[in-house]
């Protein structure tokens, strides 16, 4: 049964996610310089390729960012939503990538030749990013004009929102940088989902930053309206799907005199799949395969993904986060790896399912 088991690696399905998303990506960029070049036209104006760049990859970077934020509540709210789960730090990463390119163009690619000496190639796509392009007027080296040219920081108006880009792409790259597995295991679970979640305060620095940006530099205030429907998107989803949860987090059940909860008629659980109970201060995924029922614990132990929310393949119950696979007998992972979560006594007498307590230890298979 474990031959096939793969728990975080390159697989044929998270390829095709990466070559959709590179694809999306390029058709949103090739759109927006198409889109620009045919309006300057239509106005009869120079199109100013530089800027217009610079906004292309800026765009791209929020919007994907916002689409990277709304997976998680999304896929509480509808399981839908839950295979793009699996690619969701490299949707993160390409959004550092697309803000750095927004910053710094396509600088970097080129030094090479500069260390070795030799001419850069010039190539098509190439820019200068919004770093060199609105700070190399002057006699200041572009970042000393970024940090000392605008000092207006009690003036909300004309307040230095650039600063707030550079806060947001700081904690980009933190979030990049410690995307891969590596950092996973040697930081633990709790202390990495810790650092991952100033992702917030990277996004509430960059929402200033483009909605003062869509004032200060475009005067617009459709594109200002724009970042705050935005804002109030993600805030709505993530305030339904946690009030969600804290509804059944605040009914938990309790056992009665011989250690044992009612959970209800077995026909409440879907056949395949699970349904979640919050009992004992735990959340408990109760799954049931035909007459057979399983009680495991909700949380993964690899980021505390929700298992109640995963399929069952060979006997295994496979987190919707990232893969990892539990024996619904024993909650242990197949070998070779060693994974587990506690286990539940579970029955079902005169058609109602009940539980057990205490729950069983995690078991090595």
């Amino acid at each position: 049964m474990s031959h096939g088991y793969v728990a975080v690696q390159w697989t044929r399905r998270k390829l095709i996610y990466d070559g959709v998303l590179l694809a999306g990506v390029s058709a949103y960029l090739l759109l927006f310089m198409g889109i620009s070049h045919w309006w300057a036209a239509a106005a009869n104006v120079p199109l100013e390729t530089d800027g217009a760049a610079i906004r292309a990859y800026g765009s791209a970077a929020y919007i994907l960012l916002h689409l990277t934020l709304s997976i998680g509540p999304l896929a509480r709210l509808n399981p839908l939503f839950h295979t793009l789960l699996f690619n969701r730090r490299h949707m993160g990463v390409m959004v550092f990538l697309l803000g750095f390119l927004h910053v710094n163009g396509w600088h970097l690619p080129r030094e090479p030749w500069s260390w070795l000496g030799q001419k850069a190639p010039q190539f098509p796509w190439s820019f200068h990013g919004a770093l060199n392009w609105y700070n190399d007027f002057g006699n200041r080296e572009p970042l000393v004009s970024l940090f000392t040219s605008n000092g207006h920081f009690n003036d909300f108006a004309l307040f230095p929102f650039e600063l707030l880009g550079v806060i947001g792409l700081a904690v980009l790259f933190v979030m990049a940088a410690t995307s891969h597995d590596f950092w996973l295991t040697n930081l633990t679970a709790p202390v990495w989902k810790a650092i991952h979640m100033a992702v917030y305060v990277g996004y509430a620095a960059l929402v200033g930053h483009v909605f003062l940006g869509a004032l200060q530099t475009n005067q617009s205030p459709w594109l200002a309206g724009l970042v705050l429907a935005g804002l109030v998107w993600l805030l709505a989803i993530h305030l339904i799907s946690g009030w969600r949860e804290w509804v059944i987090d605040g009914r938990p059940l309790q056992p009665d005199s011989t250690g044992w909860v009612d959970l209800g008629p077995i026909d409440a659980i879907p056949d395949g799949r699970a349904k979640v109970f919050a009992l004992a201060g735990e959340r408990v995924a109760v799954f049931r395969q035909g007459s057979e029922l399983f009680a495991l614990s909700n949380v993964c132990q690899h980021q505390n993904g929700p298992l109640g929310e995963g399929r069952v393949v060979n006997g295994c119950v496979v987190c919707p986060w990232h893969g990892y696979e539990y024996r619904l007998e024993t909650g242990a992972s197949p070998p070779p790896f060693t994974e587990c979560v506690p286990t539940f006594p579970v029955e079902c007498r005169q058609g109602r399912v009940r539980i057990g307590l205490p729950p069983r230890p995690p078991q090595q298979a």
